[in-house]
């Protein structure tokens, strides 16, 4: 099976707020509203299809660069070090389909966007506790490296700060 990249549409909202909430605590949870906010403010949003069932999203990635009116604490963290960047705000792959590559596809098109608007880096976290081992082995192969760790969300999370050249 192939697997293709395209923009979020409205109608993926539902089921891409299944996936996401499906996905808590790798990454925090959303409401409808909320994830059709950060869709819209985003930078670039993307899902992954397989060919032939394109209206069906397999995963998706929210992603920001620099100057952004966004309010994360990573993000916010990520703006204090650097000015040239594209941000990887969420990356969720469905539980059924993960161990086929999809994460790849995102990240394929995530620097290929990073490159096509001559960004130095891809920015991202992944939680140290709670744990998330599978993600930090996952990032390590694409050739991130920890750049700083944070403890949000009242001291509940603690996230390594990832970063990868472009």
């Amino acid at each position: 099976m192939t697997f293709s990249i395209r923009s979020l549409v409205p109608d993926d909202l539902p089921r891409l707020l299944a996936l996401n909430n499906a996905a808590v605590p790798a990454v925090n949870e959303l409401d409808a509203p909320a994830l059709a906010a950060l869709a819209e403010h985003s930078h670039l949003a993307v899902a992954v299809v397989a060919d032939g069932a394109a209206d069906v999203a397999l995963g998706f990635a929210i992603l920001f660069v620099a100057g952004a009116d966004y309010e994360s604490e990573n993000y916010r963290w990520f703006s204090g070090r650097s000015t040239d960047f594209l941000y990887v705000d969420r990356i969720v792959v469905a539980d059924g389909s993960r161990g086929q590559g999809l994460g790849q596809v995102l990240y394929d098109a995530i620097f290929g966007a990073a490159r096509r608007e001559l960004l130095a880096e891809v920015l991202c976290e992944v939680n140290l506790e709670p744990p998330n081992p599978g993600s930090l082995a996952f990032h390590d192969r694409l050739g991130f490296t920890e750049v700083g760790q944070l403890s949000t969300k009242g001291d509940t999370v603690v996230v390594s700060l990832l970063a990868a050249s472009v």
